[in-house]
């Protein structure tokens, strides 16, 4: 395998990171601290072409392949997961299902202004007795004449309240099983779509996660995507995707946990030398980046394969698994190497903390993701 970045990858890269460090870092913390994302610069993401990344050129996108996309998640993870999320579910679930199911019209209606960051959009899978399992969808989308009524509950739908076109599971034939299943695009404003409350969570406070409802929703046939029946497959297929964008988050959070403890390891001070000289500092700082390095090895494996056109169900599950746990050990010990300082928001490394966790659980626990390694194992 060629470990080398491309001049087009490493162009990608710089510019992610001149956005993350310039755009931001300054205010990461009060977004934070206010549960808000700046609208500005969710449209400097779209201009920038973050928000659409994988699109085809001709819907509005940047045409670029999943590596790039990594390589760009990473970067603004790095400073801001929040910004990492609302990035990740627009390109990996929203445009992508779009762009591989989507009709034409589809495609020009939503696709388009999705790609170029003009709206975003949300993935509405999750609901209070159905997180990752798909088959449990107690959302129910009826048949009648020439539109659908929906009726149901989403939760954490991230973009829930930000986002203008939501991606909407449902079950249409319960008896049918998971062969009963279908995906609907429902806009926002439409009559008897409610936005319901917001989480107040522990990390990744600046993306907006709420619970969707919906009421008698009236759903046009033409914005079913795909065949009927087809809602299951459609979901674990951007869902596989999904992974890899999720496994990119968690690299970016390790690897800006990482930076920030090598740069005060050789800063502070203690018993007249920096701590970056102590033995004790020297092996925490040596593993962290020996575990990051392998994440980056797994989450560009998979990219590489999804691009090949390849299988890439336990490649993505792999580097998913694997990332965020070393997203969760490594800030544990960015907050050691900190020390009290690290306990406090100043610092940054408690707040890349309390963001890892959550890529333990999203796009499927860890748990899961064993499954689906071990399934892909025995096949």
């Amino acid at each position: 395998m060629d470990f080398n970045l491309s001049e087009e990858h490493l162009a990608v890269q710089e510019a992610a990171r001149d956005f993350a460090q310039n755009d931001l870092l300054p205010g990461v913390i009060e977004r934070d601290n206010e549960q808000k994302f700046d609208p500005a610069l969710l449209k400097k993401m779209g201009d920038l072409g973050f928000m659409g990344m994988m699109v085809s050129p001709e819907y509005g996108g940047g045409g670029m392949d999943t590596l790039s996309y990594v390589i760009a998640m990473e970067e603004i993870s790095k400073v801001d997961a929040s910004a990492g999320v609302i990035m990740s579910v627009n390109n990996s679930l929203v445009c992508w299902g779009l762009q591989m199911y989507g009709t034409e019209e589809q495609k020009q209606k939503y696709l388009v202004p999705l790609a170029s960051g003009n709206v975003i959009g949300a993935f509405c899978l999750s609901e209070p007795e159905a997180g990752s399992d798909a088959t449990s969808q107690h959302t129910t989308a009826v048949e009648n004449g020439d539109h659908y009524l929906i009726n149901g509950t989403k939760n954490w739908i991230t973009n829930g309240n930000s986002s203008s076109v939501c991606l909407v599971v449902a079950h249409t034939h319960p008896e049918k099983g998971h062969k009963g299943i279908n995906v609907f695009i429902i806009e926002k404003g439409t009559e008897g779509f409610v936005v319901g409350r917001k989480e107040d969570k522990m990390g990744i406070r600046a993306s907006d996660t709420h619970t969707l409802m919906f009421s008698d929703v009236n759903v046009p046939n033409e914005n079913r995507i795909g065949e009927d029946g087809f809602g299951f497959k459609f979901a674990m297929s951007t869902l596989n995707g999904g992974r890899i964008g999720i496994a990119a988050q968690a690299l970016g959070i390790a690897a800006g946990a990482f930076e920030l403890s090598l740069k005060y390891a050789q800063e502070r001070k203690t018993f007249g030398k920096p701590i970056s000289e102590h033995q004790a500092i020297q092996f925490k700082l040596s593993d962290m980046a020996t575990r990051i390095e392998a994440a980056r090895m797994l989450v560009y494996k998979a990219a590489r394969i999804k691009d090949q056109g390849k299988d890439y169900i336990k490649a993505a599950a792999m580097a998913k698994l694997y990332a965020s746990d070393v997203a969760m050990w490594v800030t544990t010990e960015a907050v050691q190497i900190h020390g009290g300082y690290g306990y406090v928001k100043e610092y940054h490394v408690e707040r890349h903390m309390r963001d890892a966790k959550i890529t333990q659980i999203y796009e499927g626990t860890s748990e899961i993701q064993k499954l689906v390694i071990a399934r892909e194992l025995l096949k």
